[in-house]
């Protein structure tokens, strides 16, 4: 796929529209890791009106495309990911939780129909107390996800499904409900 050939694919990525609760916004992509890249990062919120709106994810997702491809990719394409969101203090506690992570990862994609080739990734808890003048804040525990894969695709339009098995993991990490199927939710008219 030449430079062309990668703005179209583009022009596809930026009319993708996720359910309501998230904010997709175009962000600068890493440069040097390959030839053409492209970069989206998130905000999922609780979708209520006004002060009540709550943060409850975020993430970024990156598609880089090296024609010839690389060779630890096994393939031209590459999607890279970050999901972060609060969890509370018992399912911090869980010591499966990175696997309980991982298994939402590709079970996301899978949920999407992606077929991927060479998965790799991690996920961290992290946990923090407050002291001193910060004491009277909560605790706060979150989990981080991060993961990379390389989509199977015979056609480059079928990366719209990657996107879409992304914006699942990053609902269903921040809590959402899923939406059943054959249900559309309204899409949300705030700005990119």
């Amino acid at each position: 796929m030449d430079a062309n050939g990668f703005e179209r694919l583009l022009d596809q990525l930026r009319a993708f529209t996720p359910r309501a609760e998230v904010v997709l916004e175009e962000v600068p992509a890493p440069q040097k890791l390959a030839t053409f890249a492209f970069a989206f990062s998130a905000d999922v919120s609780n979708g209520k009106a006004g002060d009540e709106e709550d943060e409850l994810a975020s993430g970024r997702f990156v598609l880089l495309h090296e024609p010839g491809g690389q060779d630890t990719w096994e393939g031209e394409f590459r999607c890279v990911t970050f999901v972060r969101a609060d969890v509370d203090t018992a399912m911090q506690e869980d010591p499966m939780l990175p696997e309980f992570g991982w298994g939402w990862f590709l079970s996301a994609l899978e949920a999407a129909d992606c077929r991927i080739a060479a998965p790799s990734g991690t996920v961290t808890r992290v946990s923090s107390a407050s002291f001193g003048k910060l004491s009277p804040r909560n605790n706060e525990s979150e989990i981080e996800i991060r993961a990379s894969w390389t989509p199977v695709i015979s056609n480059p339009n079928e990366i719209i499904a990657h996107i879409t098995g992304w914006c699942n993991l990053i609902s269903e990490v921040a809590g959402l409900e899923e939406i059943p199927p054959g249900i559309s939710t309204i899409a949300s008219a705030r700005s990119r």
